[in-house]
């Protein structure tokens, strides 16, 4: 699902374009609510007790979320720094939980700690998503190819509703739902492997390829839509045991993907 991206870093500008805040797709809209809701309920006023530790971190859950779906959407832009104040402001937040979440950020590569600045999102390459592309087929083409020739037909008939879920999002163009449905379906499909190690190397790695690349476009919605038919298509060889077009279908997803 690297295809439409690989085609648009070949001819993108020279400099990345801002997209304005009122862009914001609508998975990260119903985050920042959800946090602007919490904030009104008092869970960040001066003049209270300090708020449990479990809501601060569901506010600080939240807010990760918005700033995840803020990269995909490209709001965030690569080489721009970003102040935890300006962005606690933005979502009507205080600036200690987007603080948190950007620590986060910066533990998983996406941002770099700019002291007495605040946070600059990493410029990243063609290269850096080749590369991506590379070890994520290593890892999941021989687990693929092993659960093809063990898991029942039956079980691959029930992750169907979640590569549906990624062409919807990718029908409306969203990007950010394209994201979130796009990693839930390659999540479901490596658990049939039992391996908690394995989930979480290809989480990472997973998440790491859906951020945005040094002045590329934003992914076309036609290039979204081809992405997410590649899903149905590889519950269908994987029914079939069909292993040639399984092995075929997955390298052709990571290298071509559209995020």
């Amino acid at each position: 699902m690297e295809r439409g991206r690989a085609r648009e870093a070949a001819a993108a500008p020279s400099g990345a374009a801002r997209v304005p805040a009122q862009t914001r797709e609508a998975s990260a809209v119903r985050a920042v609510s959800a946090v602007r809701e919490a904030s009104a309920r008092g869970e960040h006023t001066h003049s209270e007790p300090p708020a449990p530790r479990v809501r601060r971190h569901s506010v600080r859950g939240q807010i990760l979320e918005a700033l995840r779906a803020a990269l995909v959407d490209g709001e965030l832009v690569p080489g721009e720094v970003y102040s935890a104040v300006v962005l606690g402001e933005r979502f009507g937040v205080s600036a200690t939980p987007v603080r948190e979440a950007m620590q986060r950020l910066a533990s998983e590569g996406a941002v770099e700690v700019v002291p007495n600045r605040g946070f600059r999102v990493t410029e990243r390459t063609p290269r850096e998503l080749a590369e991506l592309a590379e070890v994520r087929a290593l890892i999941e083409v021989p687990v693929m190819l092993r659960l093809a020739r063990t898991v029942p037909a039956a079980r691959w008939a029930e992750l169907r509703p979640l590569a549906e879920a990624t062409t919807q999002a990718a029908a409306v163009g969203d990007r950010a739902g394209y994201a979130e449905s796009d990693r839930a379906f390659h999540r479901a499909v490596l658990a049939l492997a039992g391996n908690r190690q394995l989930l979480q190397v290809a989480e990472d790695l997973h998440r790491r390829s859906q951020w945005p690349l040094t002045a590329a476009p934003v992914a076309r919605r036609a290039d979204l839509v081809a992405d997410a038919a590649e899903h149905l298509a590889l519950l269908d060889a994987l029914t079939a045991q069909d292993l040639t077009v399984v092995q075929a279908l997955v390298r052709e997803h990571f290298t071509g993907s559209a995020l």
